[in-house]
């Protein structure tokens, strides 16, 4: 499981083993949880962080696509 996220500049980013996201404050950090609730804990890893003023859209993606196969598209 991942996120696919497009940016402003219209370029895209694939986070890949991330179960959840949270918007803090300026950043929005996406989390691997492992576990089914999805649920953002103590326990929780974070993955990546990327300026929330930057992102255009967030998917779900539940397999992980090549980044090549996304800029070719």
């Amino acid at each position: 499981m991942g996120f696919e996220i497009t940016l402003r500049d219209r370029s895209t980013e694939i986070v890949v083993e991330a179960d959840a996201f949270a918007h803090e404050k300026a950043m929005t950090t996406f989390y691997r949880t492992a576990n089914a609730r999805a649920t953002i804990d103590c326990w929780a890893t974070p993955m990546a962080s990327i300026r929330t003023d930057e992102i255009l859209m967030i998917r779900r993606r539940e397999e992980a696509v090549p980044m090549q196969s996304l800029r070719s598209a």
